[in-house]
């Protein structure tokens, strides 16, 4: 059996032959924290499981000691400068994420260890299932600097039920 990789800069995309895929959040220096790049891979790798039938199954990964940190920092104090139009497009990004991981016609396994911050709660809950080692921590951190999780709150939302 020979499994095949789609290397992107940010993530990774395993397709076992088996039938399933794994898609790894992939920098585990910044925890796996999101940024624009990492939000635009994810939606093309969606793109690309969802258009393959021989996919049964995906499961969504991190590398490293945590799931994701949420936003990265770095891109966040960025954003801060951008003019409404563009965050707007940036939101809008991450909606296109959060409905394409919660559309994808096969079951998705979010497997959890570490921090699950901010929008990877927000992933975590666009699956199907998800498990979670004994030390994964979960939040919504963004609330602590006065910002609305206004994306990914209506999946968090229908998880929780």
């Amino acid at each position: 059996m020979i499994m095949t990789s789609t290397s992107f800069a940010t993530i990774e995309l395993i397709n076992d032959p088996r039938g399933f895929a794994t898609l790894w959040l992939n920098r585990p220096d910044k925890n796996n924290a999101f940024n624009a790049q990492m939000i635009r891979e994810l939606i093309i790798a969606l793109d690309q499981v969802q258009g393959d039938a021989s996919l049964r199954f995906l499961l969504l990964r991190g590398r490293g000691r945590h799931f994701s940190a949420g936003a990265d920092l770095a891109w966040m104090q960025q954003a801060a400068d951008l003019d409404y139009n563009t965050n707007l497009d940036d939101a809008r990004e991450l909606a296109e994420l959060m409905y394409g991981l919660a559309r994808l016609k096969i079951p998705t396994l979010a497997v959890v260890q570490g921090a699950a911050f901010g929008g990877a709660l927000g992933l975590i809950s666009c699956c199907d299932m998800a498990i979670a080692a004994a030390e994964a921590q979960f939040c919504l951190s963004e609330v602590r600097i006065g910002l609305a999780p206004a994306v990914i709150s209506p999946f968090v939302v229908k998880a929780i039920g």
